[in-house]
């Protein structure tokens, strides 16, 4: 008899396939090294500044909160607070997470990673202190094997936020764990937290090198033989290259591998295509996965010369950047992915390619984005060095209260810790090109402004003379004699500045370091610009001709100005001032000392709810090479112009007038109003025309600020503007309104992933019987809710809106008003209708999935 053979069948094959695909992600989620922990803590604020004795804390009554959290946003507004950081409480809270202990906790390390805690924040674990972080822009983290319980009894983890001091800043800051918190579970022999560094040093068309530095913990008791190795993959996740080797370590050392790739045919990261791979390394023994560190990346040169400025993968690149503070308006600190998104996109949109994050570190998660959507990020340090600053009126500290104290206090015995950390986490990011050790940092050494000339009185040392208009006025080598006879202070700026640099090229040598200098001449003179690499001037354009004349071997650049044309024209003039940063790019709150009711202000672009400004189309006309044409209007009484005869062609004058500003996006006056229209465009000569009728053409010969105007008796109707070639011509349209009649309901977003952070916008608009926006006219709109979502808030980007941001009422601000919804971990379907008196209710619904 001849033997059966089994006959394996396709449904055979098929279970054997699930079976080992099931296994590869078993294996997959039980090397994981780090998961979501923000949901499930309890928190409750506390009335005194006593870190408790008794831990952990009773918490049974506490308010059950998911992170990232900012307590203060939660607040009401109130002129017994400081404007300085937007009328806002701080406080003291108290956070608690309870969790078990991993499982397989033998052979395992186990931390907690806070991306940031505001601020001087304590933290402790089953009662037994961990640490403290005073900072509350640097990441921190924590190992909590030795401290973890056995068996199934709860571990608690306690976080004591200290925001007493609530205008320890000069901008809203935000309260309590504002960032993402991961729980990191790691074989005794891994790669720490934050444990590689990745170099693309040579690029070519054909190849390009990777050095990737791996850093490897032995946390054994025994020397450890093992394979590290190195795969890494492009945006579509194909492999791409891969280096393997055999590593011995001894026991309870920290060992660095330098591992060397090469990429084929790499795709560069740029602001237009950012293309990012993905460096995998892996720590694997006896065919079994011990750790496994993800390093995402980009392939992109940086070249900075004072002859060309700046190249991006050998294209000389202008830098069309914007200074940003860390809120975003309803949501205060604690900024959800996609509110970041939508915002970046706002500025990209009108051709912003850079950020500077004004004046501290951001998170992780902010610099992600950069990375995918292609935005250079200047990385600031600090705001404050050995002295502080006034935090309501900017300037040297002038005030010595409690609630203004600040982080001077711990910058000695903590800024090489806090750099370090930060340039740990942040250093891998493409979109990270330069580092900026500090801000206006002169203001707080006091004897640096006297040196200019400028400021006279001692005893006056606000008194700034005629400083802001003024070039030098002397020569560079006057400058350095007043500087070396003035008296100084204990601490010495070009020192500190010094020590932070050597930091920093300690960690990374392939980005230059910079420094907003706001009293340049003294600094170019006093050693502080010797100790970085770039000198970036703030508001400075006057002494920009004196110190390319005077230190020619020294690259000047803009890393703040208030975003004029004039601020452009130093970029377009001189080819080695390659940027500038506008300040801002979005309204931010604070710095607002004495202006109650007025919480916010300072954007060019953007509101506080991310909706356009004039000065968003004012700059796209200048940055984006596309057509462009939009009108806006003002009052003459609101212009700083004013009218020279009689016609209504002809144009105001007054030399202070130009420069946009904040202008109505509306045709709506009184009949007869003078109303001065500011027309942006990109083109040479443009037509205005109402009702039809022309209003005669203005030449760019005319607009020393590239802005077309015209001032005219209001009619109503239709504004018109014209510019461009037979066939090619661009059109903007301004229309009176009437009266409103309706509203409407729209959201960025059908649908939302059922994840816990993924948000919508939700926009109400007043419009008039032809479905017009109507900007001239507001009404209070109540939203609700059916279904389960996470209301957010509620903002209509005034300036002086002071409702609370945590309600579900608004009184629109130009007719419109902003709503952000975010999703549960609860799949469905959810309805939120937005209403007015007077008008139709409209109702919009979003799928969960």
């Amino acid at each position: 008899m001849k033997p059966k053979y089994f006959k394996p069948s396709i449904l055979f094959f098929m279970i054997v396939a699930i079976t080992l695909l099931a296994c590869q992600s078993k294996e997959k989620q039980h090397f994981s090294r780090q998961i979501d922990f923000n949901f499930d803590w309890r928190f409750t604020l506390q009335k005194d500044t006593v870190k408790p004795s008794s831990l952990p804390m009773k918490d049974t009554d506490w308010r059950e909160v998911r992170l990232p959290h900012d307590w203060s946003v939660e607040m009401s507004f109130d002129s017994i607070y400081e404007g300085a950081t937007g009328y806002l409480p701080g406080g003291v809270g108290v956070y608690q997470k309870h969790f078990k202990t991993p499982n397989n906790k033998k052979d395992k390390s186990i931390y907690v990673l806070f991306d940031g805690v505001y601020n001087n924040a304590t933290f402790w674990l089953n009662g037994t202190l961990l640490g403290e972080n005073p900072y509350g822009y640097s990441p921190v983290h924590f190992n909590l094997t030795e401290h973890l319980k056995e068996g199934s009894e709860d571990n608690i983890l306690t976080v004591h936020v200290d925001h007493s001091r609530y205008a320890d800043s000069r901008w809203y800051t935000g309260s309590g764990i504002y960032r993402n918190v991961k729980l990191v579970t790691l074989n005794k022999l891994h790669i720490p937290i934050w444990g590689t560094y990745l170099t693309t040093p040579k690029i070519s068309k054909e190849a390009a090198k990777v050095n990737l530095e791996v850093k490897i913990n032995n946390e054994f008791e025994e020397d450890q033989s093992f394979t590290l190795s190195t795969k890494i993959f492009d945006n579509k996740g194909q492999q791409v290259a891969e280096h393997s080797e055999e590593v011995s370590q001894s026991a309870g050392t920290e060992k660095t591998v330098v591992q060397s790739l090469e990429v084929a045919s790499p795709n560069l990261w740029d602001t237009e295509n950012p293309n990012i791979y993905k460096a995998v390394t892996t720590i694997s023994k006896n065919g079994n996965l011990l750790d496994e560190y993800a390093t995402p990346f980009g392939i992109r040169s940086l070249e900075f010369n004072r002859e060309f400025g700046f190249k991006l993968n050998g294209k000389v690149t202008d830098v069309k950047g914007v200074c940003l503070h860390h809120d975003a308006g309803l949501v205060g600190a604690a900024v959800p992915k996609g509110v970041w998104k939508r915002r970046i996109q706002k500025l990209k949109d009108c051709g912003v390619n850079a950020i500077r994050t004004a004046h501290n570190p951001y998170s992780k998660e902010f610099l992600d984005l950069c990375d995918e959507m292609g935005i250079l990020v200047q990385n600031e340090f600090f705001d404050e060095f050995d002295y502080a600053k006034d935090k309501r009126n900017n300037y040297h500290d002038r005030h010595d209260d409690y609630i203004t104290k600040g982080y001077v206090e711990h910058f000695r015995t903590w800024n090489k810790s806090d750099l370090t950390r930060t340039m740990l986490r942040d250093r891998n990011h493409p979109s990270v090109f330069q580092w900026s050790i500090g801000n206006e940092i002169e203001w707080t050494y006091l004897h640096y402004r006297f040196v200019t000339g400028f400021w006279e009185n001692p005893d006056e040392p606000q008194n700034s003379g005629k400083y802001w208009g003024s070039a030098p006025m002397f020569s560079a080598e006057e400058m350095k004699t007043r500087y070396d006879n003035i008296e100084k202070g204990e601490y010495i700026l070009a020192e500190t500045a010094k020590k932070l640099s050597e930091w920093t090229r300690a960690l990374d040598t392939t980005r230059p370091i910079t420094a907003n200098f706001v009293v340049p001449q003294t600094s170019m003179v006093s050693g502080y610009a010797d100790a970085v690499d770039i000198a970036g001037f703030s508001y400075r354009n006057k002494d920009i001709p004196w110190a390319l004349k005077n230190f020619p071997d020294k690259q000047i650049t803009i890393n703040e100005n208030p975003g004029t044309w004039d601020d452009w024209k130093q970029v377009i003039e001189n080819p080695g001032v390659f940027s500038i940063f506008m300040w801002t790019g979005i309204d931010y709150m604070g710095e607002r000392h004495g202006d109650w009711p007025s919480k916010s202000g300072w954007g060019d672009l953007l509101d506080l709810a991310g909706f356009e400004y004039q000065g968003w189309n004012y700059f796209k006309s200048i940055w984006v090479n596309k057509p462009h044409i939009s009108i806006g209007t003002l009052p003459i009484a609101e212009s700083g112009f004013k009218a020279k005869g009689v016609s209504g062609q002809q144009l105001p004058e007054n030399a202070g007038a130009y420069n946009w500003r904040d202008s109505n996006m509306h045709w709506n006056y009184e009949k007869g109003e003078q109303v001065v229209v500011e027309v942006c465009s990109n083109h040479t000569i443009v037509e205005l025309l109402l009702n039809e009728k022309s209003l005669g053409r203005r030449s760019m010969t005319e607009s020393p600020d590239r802005l077309f105007r015209w001032t005219i008796p209001f009619e109503a109707g239709t504004l018109t503007a014209k510019a461009g070639f037979d066939g090619q011509e661009v059109i903007a349209e301004l229309k009176t309104t009437s009266k409103a009649v309706g509203i409407q309901f729209t959201s960025d977003k059908e649908t939302l992933s059922a994840d816990g952070y993924d948000v919508a916008h939700l926009e109400v608009q007043l419009i008039d019987k032809n479905g017009y926006e109507v900007k001239t006219e507001n009404a209070q709109i109540e939203f609700s809710i059916e279904g389960d979502i996470t209301w957010l808030g509620v903002d209509n980007g005034a300036r002086d809106n002071i409702q609370d941001f945590q309600s579900k009422t608004i009184t629109t601000a130009k007719g419109r008003s902003l709503a952000i919804i975010q999703s549960t971990k609860n799949k469905g379907t959810v309805k939120v209708t937005a209403k007015a008196e007077g008008f139709e209710s409209k109702t919009i619904s979003i799928g969960i999935k």
